[in-house]
């Protein structure tokens, strides 16, 4: 499995990764444009969990009053829920494929990433295609401000620091917008006294929790890993953006 994963994920991003690198020598630009290119290949997927997380947030209203109607029969409820699903023409797991796909290309492109970095920026020509240029050593800087090999090191924090840690607070900052915009097209149902909506709240715990997520990674790990993030999110807000347009047209 972890041959066929190299094979058809890791090495084609590593390579396009240095492919691009050899045209554009600005590592931080290469990391955009390759982020840009997967976003593009993965826009019929991405768009199918988008739709399929608005279908269930749509439902909500319905389902809440099957597990209040059949609260004490599972079997009626579980019964009504399926007859719900199909009559709306939707499948709560619809949305699971897409998101798989999804991280197995962010775990491919953080260990494209992460190796780069610990190798000290020097390109494995082991991993590289005979086509490919091996450029040696590449260029650690981002627009000559961002160390994208390093960490945040907070012992040594300083104004050469700044570029990065905007660029991690830049990813958070993505991400928060991302999940409230998902949010904001569910719909809040009032629970009945003494009643805990663990489902709502696990929804605005999200909001907070993936900025939070976004954070650690962008402060614990190489700045070229929060550069992606950066990006990824963006391309994910700008699609939903659009998405939204076209609904209304």
């Amino acid at each position: 499995m972890g041959n066929l994963f190299d094979i058809a994920i890791y090495n084609p991003i590593y390579n396009l990764l240095i492919f691009i690198y050899n045209i554009i020598p600005d590592f931080g630009v290469a990391i955009i444009l390759v982020t840009v290119f997967i976003k593009f290949l993965l826009i019929p997927l991405s768009k199918k969990q988008i739709e399929s997380q608005k279908k269930m947030q749509e439902l909500q209203p319905k389902i809440k009053e099957i597990q209040a109607k059949h609260k004490n029969d599972k079997e009626k409820q579980s019964r009504a829920m399926m007859e719900l699903y199909k009559e709306s023409k939707s499948n709560p797991f619809s949305g699971c494929l897409p998101m798989i796909v999804q991280l197995v290309f962010l775990i491919a492109i953080y260990r494209v990433l992460f190796n780069i970095s610990e190798a000290g920026l020097i390109v494995s020509s082991a991993d590289l295609y005979a086509f490919i240029q091996n450029p040696g050593q590449i260029n650690k800087m981002f627009l000559g401000m961002v160390d994208l090999s390093s960490a945040i090191n907070f012992s040594e924090i300083g104004l050469s620091s700044l570029p990065h840690i905007i660029l991690v607070i830049l990813a958070a900052g993505a991400q928060f917008l991302q999940t409230k915009m998902m949010m904001a097209k569910q719909v809040m149902i009032p629970s009945k006294a003494g009643e805990t909506d663990f489902a709502q709240i696990m929804s605005k715990q999200m909001l907070f929790l993936g900025p939070i997520m976004t954070l650690f990674i962008g402060i614990k790990f190489p700045a070229g890993l929060a550069l992606y993030w950066l990006v990824s999110t963006g391309f994910m807000l700008i699609q939903q953006k659009q998405m939204e347009k076209n609904e209304k047209a």
